[in-house]
């Protein structure tokens, strides 16, 4: 085993031989037969590894040897340690999927976590931006001073014909959840985890170009406003996950129907739609943001990094609380923008079986939170304003 976190392979490398090669197995069913994504693979490795450590200390030689009195003791130890209802909820449903797989395989003589129950988790009411306030984090990069929108080119955009018709795309090349080793490493280039993050000189001006909210008055910063306008554009305008909107690729965009194409959760691809103001920003992008800050490397990828690579999800929501600050907004992160997409589409009137194909959630309680983030916002108006309140 290799990657995931230095607790985790250490842990995982005391484990018997029997155990580690069980957990190395279920790793690569999560990856590459369910096709889950790098992170779950990751979260699921860590806490079997845990499961796994805890049934040795509790005296088991290999897994067969688990059985319910194990699980609930891993999970009561887990809470007196401090782990929260939701923690606690994952990690049962962790060891309840590892257990179905061990029985099926053949390494469990039966699946002892089917009857595991997990605390109900406690879901919070997620933090929304009023509507006024997200229009304001969107065009902060246009307000700011000295920010001004490029004049519209004469010609097209560079790398099409001028006669070319909107492209419809097809079917990806690739798969960003392709899994690289059983702790769920991202193996694929669409998603890097940090190269952008230092910044790179500019061959013009010799400055260091950092990521991050764009500087009015520094001119080679104009490329990085016209992409951070692109990202809370979309982040905003479409309501993707910061991950699919940084796995975007140029031909994920189709500019005649204005939809762009998303590979969700689970390789779960769905089309959402997006408005004029974001494709206003997608073409002074393309036109004038993208050539400057692309090199070699730089594939098809839409959002670039400072140094020319895919932007990478830590970033993007480093720009957008940084926004969020200099306008002296509430602290938001790209998944606060996502919230507020959906509360706002709701109050707008959205059905809620849209919104949620919109959003690509594979449950439809997944989405009905945001119906009680409208209830609660109207009670609130209701308690303020109205004199029986």
């Amino acid at each position: 085993m290799t990657g995931g976190t230095r607790a985790t392979r250490a842990t995982h490398e005391a484990l018997p031989p029997a155990m580690r090669e069980a957990v190395d197995d279920f790793a690569d069913h999560l990856a590459r037969v369910r096709n889950r994504s790098a992170h779950t693979v990751r979260a699921y490795v860590a806490d079997v590894v845990s499961l796994l450590d805890h049934a040795v200390r509790m005296g088991c030689a290999a897994p067969a040897e688990l059985d319910l009195t194990v699980l609930r003791s891993w999970l009561a130890r887990q809470r007196t340690v401090g782990a929260a209802r939701t923690s606690l909820a994952r990690r049962a449903a962790a060891a309840r999927t590892f257990s179905a797989w061990a029985h099926r395989a053949g390494v469990l003589p039966a699946d002892v976590a089917a009857p595991l129950s997990s605390p109900r988790a406690h879901r919070d009411l997620p933090t929304v931006l009023r509507a006024d306030q997200a229009a304001a984090l969107v065009e902060a990069p246009d307000r700011r001073p000295g920010a001004t929108r490029p004049a519209e080119a004469t010609g097209p955009a560079a790398g099409t014909r001028p006669d070319a018709a909107p492209r419809i795309v097809g079917p990806r090349r690739d798969n960003p959840t392709r899994p690289a080793d059983p702790t769920g490493h991202e193996a694929t280039g669409r998603d890097p985890a940090g190269p952008d993050a230092d910044g790179r000189r500019d061959s013009a001006t010799g400055a260091t170009r950092q990521d991050g909210p764009a500087d009015p008055a520094r001119a080679e910063d104009e490329p990085v406003r016209l992409r951070d306008r692109v990202l809370l554009e979309l982040l905003y305008g479409t309501g993707v996950r910061v991950s699919e909107v940084c796995g975007l690729d140029v031909a994920d965009v189709d500019h005649g129907r204005r939809v762009i194409r998303v590979l969700g959760k689970g390789g779960r691809e769905r089309s959402v739609p997006y408005g004029v103001p974001a494709q206003r920003a997608i073409d002074d992008w393309l036109r004038s943001g993208r050539p400057v800050l692309a090199v070699p490397g730089s594939g098809e990828a839409l959002l670039l990094g400072a140094r020319g690579g895919r932007l990478n999800p830590t970033t993007a929501r480093r720009i957008v609380a940084g926004y969020a600050e200099s306008l002296g907004l509430p602290r938001v992160s790209p998944h606060g923008l996502r919230h507020s997409a959906a509360t706002h589409l709701l109050e707008g009137g959205a059905d809620l079986r849209a919104v949620q194909e919109l959003l690509g959630h594979s449950s439809l309680g997944s989405t009905q939170i945001y119906t009680h983030v409208s209830v609660e916002r109207l009670r609130a108006a209701y308690r303020q304003a109205h004199p029986r309140a």
